[in-house]
C-alpha cells in the first residue's frame, strides 16, 4: 500500500512523488536563478513563445502548474521535455525571469536517471550513442554512432534510413574505419571530471519544502570559495 506525506502548500502526496519533488528541487537549486520558479505568474508567455508547443502534450505553462500540484511523475512521463527545441525563447521572454529551458533540462536528467525513456522520441539514444563514441574514439564515427543509436532506439528505424546510408556510402560520405584521436586519455579525464561536476539528481535538499511547494525554507550552508587573491596566486 502506498504511503503519503504532508507537503505544505500542496497537501498530502504519495511518497514516490515527494521524493521526485525533492530531487527536482535539488536540480533547480543548482541552476543560477532557479528559485525564481516561485515567481511564475501562469501568464502563458512561455507557451506562446514556444515554436514547438503545438506538439507537446503539456505546455510549458502547464508543466510549471503541474509541478505546483506535485504531479512530477506525469511531467517526467510526458513528451514535452523531449520535444523542447532548446531555443530559449521562453526563458528570454518570461516576465518573471524564470529559466524555463534549464528547468526542462533538469527534468530530462531526472527522467534519464530513473529510466523513463519515451520510445517515440529517442533523444536519449542520440545523446548516449554520441557520448559512447567520444569515450571510445574521441570523435564520432557515423556508422558506429548510428548502430549504437538503433541498438538503443530499436532497429526497426534503420530500414527507413538504409537507402540514404547506401547512397552516402558509395559517394564516400561514410567512413567505415574508426580511428582514435591523439591524447584520448586526456580527453577521457576531462569527461570524467565533467561527470563529477555535473548536477546530481540524487543530491539531497536540506530543509523543508516551502509554501506553494517550491523553494527550500532552510537552504544548504553557503559553499566556501577561495579568496580572489588566493585564486590569482594559484
Amino acid at each position: 500500500m502506498a504511503t503519503a506525506v504532508a507537503v505544505e502548500g500542496v497537501g498530502r502526496m504519495e511518497t514516490a512523488e515527494h521524493e521526485l519533488r525533492r530531487a527536482f528541487l535539488a536540480e533547480v537549486e543548482e541552476i543560477p536563478g532557479g528559485k525564481r520558479i516561485s515567481r511564475c505568474l501562469q501568464c502563458g508567455t512561455c507557451t506562446g513563445s514556444c515554436p514547438v508547443s503545438y506538439a507537446m502534450d503539456l505546455s510549458p505553462r502547464e508543466l510549471i502548474a503541474r509541478f505546483r500540484a506535485g504531479d512530477i511523475q506525469s511531467i517526467l512521463s510526458s513528451r514535452t521535455i523531449w520535444i523542447c527545441a532548446s531555443c530559449y525563447s521562453c526563458t528570454t521572454r518570461c516576465p518573471a525571469g524564470i529559466k524555463v529551458t534549464d528547468i526542462i533540462y533538469a527534468l530530462k536528467r531526472m527522467a534519464l536517471a530513473r529510466g523513463i525513456r519515451p520510445s517515440r522520441y529517442p533523444t536519449f539514444a542520440v545523446a548516449e550513442s554520441f557520448l559512447d563514441q567520444v569515450n571510445r574514439y574521441g570523435r564520432m564515427n557515423e556508422p558506429r554512432f548510428m548502430l549504437g543509436f538503433y541498438r538503443r532506439a530499436g532497429f526497426g528505424r534503420a530500414f527507413k534510413a538504409m537507402p540514404m546510408a547506401v547512397r552516402m556510402f558509395f559517394k564516400g560520405r561514410i567512413g567505415i574505419k574508426a580511428s582514435r584521436i591523439k591524447g584520448l586519455d586526456s580527453l577521457r579525464k576531462i569527461m570524467r571530471r565533467a561527470e563529477q561536476l555535473e548536477i546530481g539528481v540524487e543530491h539531497e535538499v536540506t530543509g523543508e519544502i516551502a509554501p506553494v511547494g517550491y523553494g527550500v525554507v532552510a537552504a544548504r550552508p553557503p559553499r566556501a570559495f577561495p579568496a580572489a587573491s588566493a585564486r590569482t596566486q594559484a
